[in-house]
């Protein structure tokens, strides 16, 4: 919902940092697998305890990298196995913080872990199955910037889970709520979908 009044916001400096980083020889490739790594870096000491503002740090250079890398790709090459990578090392990410609140306490956050672990499944779902049908019948969309699949817009999108990642690093004993309630939006954000995909795909589509 938030990630298109973001992109304005943050693309202008993204993309002349990304033009830079591309002049000096640096890969749309190389930075996305940065990115997942400073996020898994940030799993791994939520994971086993430490500090949650000290797992902030990493956690949020991971998605500054996950902007650069698109930035780098329009100031080189865009390639669709530069869009497959992005998203796998998204969704990576999107399910390995959760894991490791889970993981830091599964007492408290293990069923509400699951939960929104099969919100995020689902909602990923709804998403990526759009993209393969909109692909199929050539349909394109730049409401997201120059993408390699088609974006559909949603109440949650990457902001708001970034968002919601970082108030778990500083209520991380709200968890199980915050879960709940998060989980519970991505689920109307698939059912959305779904009542989107109807409208375009089913057989009263025009």
């Amino acid at each position: 919902m938030l990630d298109g009044i973001m992109r304005r916001a943050l693309d202008p400096g993204l993309n002349l940092v990304g033009q830079a980083l591309a002049n000096r020889g640096f890969h749309a490739n190389q930075v996305t697998v940065l990115g997942l790594a400073l996020g898994l870096i940030s799993a791994g000491m939520l994971a086993v305890g430490m500090s949650c503002w000290l797992a902030l740090l990493p956690l949020l250079a991971s998605r500054v990298a996950d902007g650069l890398d698109g930035a780098v790709a329009r100031a080189s090459n865009i390639t669709d196995f530069g869009g497959y990578l992005d998203i796998v090392c998204d969704f990576i990410f999107y399910g390995a913080i959760p894991l490791a609140f889970v993981l830091r306490d599964p007492t408290s956050n293990a069923v509400a872990g699951a939960f929104l672990l099969t919100a995020f499944y689902a909602n990923g779902a709804s998403f990526l199955s759009f993209a393969i049908l909109a692909a199929k019948r050539g349909l394109q969309t730049e409401i997201r910037g120059t993408k390699s699949l088609y974006f559909t817009v949603g109440l949650l999108e990457g902001t708001e889970t970034i968002a919601f990642f970082v108030a778990l690093c500083i209520w991380p004993d709200a968890f199980a709520p915050l879960a709940w309630v998060f989980g519970a939006l991505c689920i109307v954000t698939t059912v959305s979908r779904i009542a989107l995909a109807h409208q375009v795909f089913g057989p009263h589509a025009r």
